[in-house]
C-alpha cells in the first residue's frame, strides 16, 4: 500500500504517510487516508519522506485536502519532504500555502 493514514491517540492529529510516486494512482488511497479527518482533529500531517516524485494531480490532491482540514478548522502540514519534493512544491507556491516541517 503506498498510503497509510493513522489518528493520534489523543485524536487531534491526522497523519498520512505517501511513499512512492504521489501520482493520480493513488487519487482515492489518498482520499480514503483523510476519510477521518473530522473533529477533534486539528491537524493533518502528510509525511512525504517516502514519496520519490509527486505529479500536478497530486497538488490537486493536497489543495482539496486543505479545503477539507479549513472546513472543521484544522491545518495541514507537509512534512518531511525531500529535497526534489521541496523544489517541486516550491515551482508551485505550495510552501506558501502549507505549512512546511
Amino acid at each position: 500500500m503506498a498510503i497509510k493514514s493513522s489518528v493520534s491517540e489523543d485524536q487531534l492529529t491526522l497523519t498520512i504517510f505517501v511513499e512512492g510516486n504521489f501520482d493520480f494512482n493513488l487519487h482515492k488511497e489518498f482520499r480514503d487516508a483523510y476519510a477521518p479527518l473530522k473533529q477533534p482533529v486539528t491537524k493533518c500531517v502528510v509525511d512525504m519522506s517516502g514519496t520519490e516524485y509527486m505529479d500536478s494531480s497530486a497538488l490537486g490532491m493536497l489543495l482539496i485536502l486543505r479545503d477539507q482540514a479549513e472546513l472543521i478548522g484544522a491545518t495541514v502540514v507537509l512534512a518531511n519532504c525531500t529535497e526534489e519534493i521541496k523544489g517541486i512544491l516550491a515551482i508551485a507556491n505550495f510552501d506558501d500555502m502549507f505549512e512546511m516541517a
